[in-house]
């Protein structure tokens, strides 16, 4: 017991001073760490609503997935995957809001999706950090049951149960499930973690994802790459050489060539697609089968949004059979009906018939290949093992496609849906010291710079730039007597300005009229380590400085961010409430079947007028646990009780008249005498 209070006033000790060490910040700016800091301490207050635990000093890591999420926390030197509520070690990455309007995560939700399409949200990192009318938005709007609407920003949202959505707000759905997920673990709060993004997610989208775990309640400790972090989990057993990570998940394909030695990961070049992944596959059978079906039973079920579902559940359990079986059987009965009757879906899907139809969609892995490896300033050979992540590298033909690129078997030596949560949750304990052997160096996915004269991108910092990272240059006026110069900051690989991504603008004021070419404009990038984006310009002869972090063009606003914090925080309080309802409506069942069970048995032996108190008591809880007041449950649970003691009571009572009144009866002989008289009173 002492060692106990020795050990909790020790590990109160160090979370009392845990928030100066947590929160300082890699800027090299003073006025950005010290608003970090404050911005940091200002959430964690907010969070502190959303758990009842002790704070914890833990960084855990989480894999946000498109489809599937995971989470992981070091366990001294190891990373360790934790299970959910459900048993299983990665959680669906779906959100739905059921007739009720209660917000269901994970597999809850997956498991209603059929019942439910419009209102059952899943894939929408795919999403997030995007505009509307993005081309892959619209893409993705002809693919999904649920409704994606243009926000007032321009972003795309999405909408369920009439409300609309952020796609950082869903996200922030899951991340919180992933937060209890660890709490549950460890048993006690948690506030901070290390979130992966794919490793050609542009800085809006990164930007995305902080906020999602801001709007979660945790103090994201820094964003890292998807590759990166599979790599550091198949690194930390002193593997060392060049590693390509091939990473090709729900939603997402990253491709990045790593050089370890000496505990140092040293990204050297990354690509990848953000709009290509399991969804896709699943897309893709799912056409065929409607097709099929179209063309045999006339009956065209892309207009049927739950026949629709049924076949999209049907079609993703296919292709993951497919990866162990030459073929599978699809058998979907009352699919529909017409005049003729009910209509039954049944076919027999081989191997070779889904990779023809998935083909197109594999060959698109190539060309990031072959161009990580030019950039990487390598040829194929030169790889020493190429890594396999995500749950799509599964399917047969991915491995022999990336056996063919790469010239060599591909290495199965990490989990593919785990990987990336315990590279993540090492990153954790590398950020707080716990391990102190392994250095990441990460990179830049895609070129930054600015607007200039007739809309040519001039490039600051090249793509696969190592992070953090600061570069300058200096540009002049384009007119005469010019007194003030828009920046417009891009990020992407196009030679003219508008064919790249827009991550924000803002203009120097304030520049004393001078002729063109004359005024001394110096612009500097800055980019810290989660890849996220800050932009100064200078004029060098005035000395006026304007500087931005960069927030997409839309993104959230600190406003947005509160307000979605305090929804979460009412989902949490719903949870919650909805949690003591279910609770308590059980113990009111517990307590009827054991208040009828004791009447049951002791009828005989006491008044009528009791056992009549106790039937009423017992209708009055029934009739309360039918309701919805918590309150009222309770109170009538307490009655009932309350009743049923009086049977104890007329028992005792009528013990205390048979055996005997004497006042000297004595302690030690009341002991004895109780159950005798009950046993006198049964022989009656």
């Amino acid at each position: 017991m002492a060692t106990t209070a020795l050990l909790r006033s020790i590990r109160r000790r160090e979370v009392a001073s845990a928030p100066f060490s947590a929160y300082k910040c890699l800027s090299n700016s003073g006025k950005t760490s010290l608003s970090n800091s404050y911005l940091g301490q200002n959430w964690r207050s907010f969070s502190r609503a959303f758990s009842s635990k002790p704070a914890g000093n833990d960084v855990i890591g989480i894999d946000l997935g498109t489809t599937n999420s995971c989470v992981a926390v070091m366990e001294g030197k190891n990373p360790k995957v934790i299970e959910n509520a459900e048993g299983a070690r990665t959680t669906p990455s779906v959100v739905a809001f059921n007739p009720k309007g209660e917000l269901l995560v994970g597999t809850p939700a997956k498991r209603q999706a059929v019942t439910n399409p419009t209102n059952t949200l899943f894939g929408t990192k795919r999403l997030i950090g995007r505009k509307f009318d993005d081309p892959q938005t619209q893409k993705e709007m002809k693919m999904v049951p649920y409704k994606i609407v243009r926000a007032p920003n321009g972003d795309a949202w999405v909408e369920a149960n009439g409300q609309q959505y952020s796609p950082s707000q869903v996200g922030a759905f899951v991340l919180t499930k992933m937060k209890e997920t660890a709490e549950a673990y460890l048993g006690k709060s948690v506030t901070k973690a290390v979130v992966t993004v794919p490793a050609y997610f542009n800085d809006a989208q990164r930007q995305a994802t902080k906020d999602a775990g801001r709007i979660a309640g945790l103090d994201v400790e820094r964003i890292i790459n998807e590759p990166t972090a599979a790599a550091l989990s198949y690194g930390m057993t002193n593997k060392e050489g060049l590693i390509a990570v091939f990473d090709l998940g729900g939603g997402t394909f990253d491709i990045s060539v790593l050089e370890i030695s000496n505990g140092v990961f040293e990204v050297k070049a990354t690509n990848g697609d953000t709009f290509l992944g399991g969804e896709d596959f699943d897309n893709a059978l799912l056409d065929f089968l409607v097709n099929e079906f179209k063309t045999t039973e006339g009956i065209d079920l892309a207009k049927d949004r739950l026949a629709l579902q049924r076949l999209r559940e049907a079609a993703e359990k296919a292709k993951i059979e497919l990866s162990s079986t030459s073929q599978t059987e699809i058998n979907l009965p009352f699919i529909t009906a017409d005049a003729s009757g009910a209509k039954h879906f049944n076919i027999t899907l081989t191997r070779s018939k889904f990779e023809t139809l998935v083909n197109n969609l594999i060959e698109r892995t190539r060309d990031p290949c072959k161009n990580c490896l030019k950039d990487a300033g390598i040829n194929a050979k030169e790889v020493d093992e190429v890594l396999l992540v995500g749950g799509m590298t599964r399917v047969p033909k991915v491995q022999s496609v990336v056996a063919e690129i790469f010239g060599k078997t591909p290495s199965k030596g990490v989990n593919p849906d785990e990987a990336v949560a315990m590279g993540a949750a090492l990153q954790g304990g590398i950020l707080r010291g716990d391990v102190k052997e392994l250095l990441l160096l990460d990179v830049t996915p895609l070129s930054l710079g600015i607007e200039t004269l007739g809309g040519v991108f001039t490039r600051l910092i090249t793509r696969n730039t190592t992070i953090p990272t600061k570069k300058s240059q200096v540009f002049s006026t384009a007119a005469d007597n010019q007194t003030q110069v828009g920046i417009k900051v891009l990020q992407g690989e196009r030679e003219m300005a508008s064919d790249n991504k827009l991550l924000g603008e803002f203009d120097l004021v304030g520049i004393p009229p001078s002729p063109r070419g004359i005024p001394q404009i110096e612009v500097t990038f800055d980019i810290d380590a989660n890849g996220i984006v800050t932009v100064s310009a200078k004029d060098k002869t005035t000395g006026k400085e304007q500087q931005i972090t960069i927030r997409s063009s839309g993104g959230l606003s600190e406003d947005d961010i509160q307000k979605m914090v305090r929804e979460a925080e009412l989902h949490a309080q719903k949870d919650k409430e909805r949690k003591d309802l279910i609770d308590t409506k059980n113990t009111a069942d517990t307590t009827i079947y054991s208040v009828e069970k004791s009447l049951g048995e002791y009828r005989e032996k006491i008044p009528s007028e009791v056992a009549k108190e106790i039937e009423d008591a017992v209708a009055d809880l029934r009739s309360a646990s039918s309701g919805d007041d918590v309150n009222e449950i309770k109170a009538k649970i307490d009655a009932a009780n309350k009743a049923v003691s009086k049977i104890g009571e007329h028992m005792s009572g009528g013990g205390g008249s048979g055996g005997g009144s004497t006042p000297g009866g004595g302690s030690e002989g009341g002991k004895d005498e109780a159950p005798e008289a009950e046993y006198e009173e049964v022989k009656k």
